[in-house]
């Protein structure tokens, strides 16, 4: 990387930096894998993150007894597999540490504190602008190099979107839930949850029956707290192993020699005669396999580590769609009138890239790639995406290593010309 020249305010207060390498946007896992595939290439690059550490989302957003959902080997990024001493499926704390592990040995240092608020092709000069203000909670750093203060362009040949699916949470407009409580403290998001025992005793609404909400739901029972589950679609429920294997193993193994339907008419049997007809708890399954919705939709299974047995138990309510809430209270579509100490909000997350990419041809207006796996990684003029495929981790590090290849190759032929001046509508004088 090359060291940049002293920096000076230009007018207005926005200073302009040239990066020579793609601007990596987002510091989670899909980021990351990218910025280590580059360095792998020797091609330098700038990460831009929004908080003050890498991964926020699995730092400061999800709850302490989070774990991954699937095997280690099928979460692991490019060129670091986890630990041999770590287990099936690593704690939330053990996947920030190889996180952690990841960006050190790679020497990814992305600039935190940088919250994107736009990024356009600037058809003139060929180039991508990405403008960025200071966010709220941007970590001291003793590397005045590495600092930013007040508004700052970043003009590069290439960005990559690596904000990922779960960029901004989701909270539903739902009448009275605002006037249901006196004290707002009340009602949180999944994304505010650490653990239950602040919720002991009480009669928690958990809204959402994803892993999330089946997950909180467990964890408040081992708190001894009384949670109802609201269930409003129908939801796939699957075994989180069977016979000691993973399914989500089992499938990928199958998939090798047996179609998409046919895989989940087995995994569908296979989840009957371990968990039992669902249905019966108020679960009701999709028409759809469970594949075929993850495939096309993006709705993924729930994995039961222990939850549907509460629920089996009657420890866990389950609940159809709210009507509204009353003071203190929750009346249900079906006329049921439940009384609540709080509700948690496990409605998942969505991306928030129309709130800043400004482009039309590559990305939906729901944030996501027009173009399906395996498709989804790359866009015209110097555009990327990583981390929207819908196939959790193991979709992120094949994205990112077609990425890396991609860029590398242009890259590699541009810097082998003769050195020139690029005509831009500002001058930079930053260099990276």
């Amino acid at each position: 990387m090359v060291r940049r020249a002293p920096e000076t305010e230009e007018l207005f207060g926005r200073r302009c930096v040239w990066v020579n390498g793609p601007i990596i946007v987002g510091a989670g896992p899909s980021g990351l894998a990218v910025a280590a595939c580059l360095r792998e290439r020797g091609v330098p690059f700038e990460v831009l993150e929004r908080s003050d550490c890498i991964a926020s989302l699995w730092q400061r957003r999800t709850y302490d007894r989070l774990k991954l959902h699937l095997p280690k080997q099928f979460c692991q990024l490019p060129m670091m597999p986890f630990p041999a001493d770590y287990p099936d499926y690593p704690t939330k704390r053990q996947f920030v540490d190889y996180l952690q592990a990841y960006a050190a040995r790679f020497a990814i240092a992305p600039r935190f504190g940088q919250a994107v608020q736009s990024a356009r092709f600037d058809d003139t000069s060929g180039l991508w602008r990405v403008r960025t203000t200071p966010a709220a909670a941007a970590p001291d750093d003793d590397d005045d190099d590495r600092r930013s203060s007040g508004e700052v362009e970043y003009i590069g040949r290439w960005v990559v979107v690596a904000t990922g699916e779960n960029a901004e949470r989701v909270a539903p407009e739902i009448e009275g839930l605002a006037e249901c409580f006196g004290a707002a403290a009340a009602v949180a998001h999944v994304a505010d949850y650490k653990r239950g025992e602040a919720y002991r005793g009480k009669r928690v609404l958990v809204v959402g029956c994803g892993n999330s909400g089946m997950e909180v739901c467990l964890d408040l029972c081992e708190h001894n707290a009384f949670p109802a589950m609201v269930v409003r679609n129908s939801i796939h429920v699957l075994p989180r192993e069977v016979l000691g294997k993973s399914t989500f193993e089992m499938a990928v193994l199958l998939m090798k020699w047996l179609p998409l339907w046919l895989v989940d008419k087995i995994l569908l049997l296979l989840a009957r005669i371990v968990l039992g007809n669902v249905e019966k708890l108020g679960l009701k399954r999709p028409k759809n396999g469970p594949l075929e919705l993850k495939n096309t939709q993006g709705r993924t299974p729930v994995l039961d580590i222990g939850a549907l047995e509460k629920i089996k138990k009657a420890e866990i309510k389950v609940v159809p769609a709210i009507k509204r809430f009353l003071p203190g209270k929750v009346e249900l579509v079906d006329g049921q009138v439940l009384s609540i100490d709080s509700v948690i909000l496990a409605t998942g997350y969505r991306s928030n890239v129309p709130q800043w990419l400004q482009e039309s041809e590559f990305f939906s207006k729901d944030g996501f790639p027009k173009e399906p796996f395996p498709n989804s990684w790359k866009g015209r003029s110097g555009l990327y995406a990583v981390g929207f495929t819908r196939r959790g981790l193991s979709g992120t590090s094949s994205d990112a290593i077609k990425i890396a290849a991609d860029i590398s190759q242009v890259w590699k032929e541009e810097t082998k010309q003769t050195k020139r001046l690029v005509a831009c509508h500002r001058r930079c004088i930053s260099q990276i």
